[in-house]
């Protein structure tokens, strides 16, 4: 559980550039994905503010697509 929602174990993620990840998730958001966890902001004004998003591909694969405000805070803790 993150933030009281269920991550799918095991998936497979991707960080994105933050201005990509949001016109991506906008996207996604116009074709109906259907999202296992829609997109939002993680920590937000925190050390490690990040947008995510879980959906899965077409085989039925959990992906996760993040980004982070500031990439050099990739590993770090809030």
């Amino acid at each position: 559980m993150v933030d009281g929602k269920d991550v799918s174990v095991p998936h497979f993620g991707i960080v994105l550039p933050w201005d990509t990840f949001h016109v991506f998730s906008e996207h996604l958001k116009s074709k109906n994905i259907d999202f296992i966890i829609a997109p939002y902001i993680r920590f937000e004004g925190l050390i490690g503010e990040q947008a995510t998003m879980f959906f899965k591909d077409p085989s039925g694969n959990a992906l996760e697509f993040k980004s982070f405000k500031n990439m050099e805070q990739l590993f770090s803790a809030s």
